[in-house]
């Protein structure tokens, strides 16, 4: 009786360490993007912290270069997972979108080979959104188990 009581006692220590943990694992949930310096800072700072990464939902635009800032083996997906690419643009006159050549090539450039291929596959980075989801993200990056404790970000 006292050796399942410590069990349990222990058991229930781990999973409320874990749950404090908050900053032990990012979740990435509705992320439409946006400046890619900005995400370039946030995911160095994630990538030097060691935290996981666990893209549960949409991470499009700049948002996708957590792929390639962010070590391989600390980033898993979640059957919701879904990574939207397009080309890097500049707000022009009139509202209107102007790629930006240099960005884009910088932007995929960062991305790992695996999902550089699949974007040429798809005829490269352009103003049209290419989205990478199911299995084919599966194949490329590890399915998220523990995933029940994340923070969102």
């Amino acid at each position: 009786m006292v050796m399942k009581s410590l069990t349990t006692l222990l058991a229930a220590v781990l999973v409320f360490a874990g749950v404090g943990a908050s900053h032990a694992v990012v979740r990435i949930e509705q992320d439409r993007g946006g400046r890619i310096g900005a995400y370039v800072d946030k995911y160095q700072g994630l990538r030097s912290s060691g935290e996981m990464v666990i893209i549960d939902g949409f991470c499009v635009s700049a948002c996708t270069i957590v792929l390639g800032s962010v070590p391989h083996d600390k980033i898993c997906v979640t059957s919701r997972a879904k990574l939207g690419f397009h080309a890097a643009w500049n707000p022009g006159s009139n509202g209107r979108k102007i790629t930006n050549l240099d960005a884009t090539q910088t932007l995929y450039s960062m991305y790992p080979f695996e999902v550089r291929r699949w974007i040429d596959q798809r005829g490269g980075l352009s103003p049209r959104m290419i989205f990478l989801s199911g299995r084919e993200l599966a194949a490329m990056y590890r399915p998220c188990y523990l995933d029940s404790q994340a923070a969102s970000h």
